[in-house]
């Protein structure tokens, strides 16, 4: 299933963290970061996905 979300995550970033964490701070974080930048939120997807 970690492929799956990380795949996402390339996609659309924020769907990855939801899928991961639901509606927690880091979600809202990472609307932030993809607002920000694109890459940024990619980092902190998949850096969320991988901490789990």
């Amino acid at each position: 299933m970690d492929i799956i979300r990380i795949i996402l995550s390339i996609i659309l970033p924020p769907l990855g963290v939801f899928l991961q964490v639901g509606l927690g701070k880091h979600f809202w974080i990472n609307i932030l970061l993809t607002i920000f930048g694109y890459i940024p939120g990619i980092v902190h997807a998949i850096w969320i996905i991988a901490k789990k």
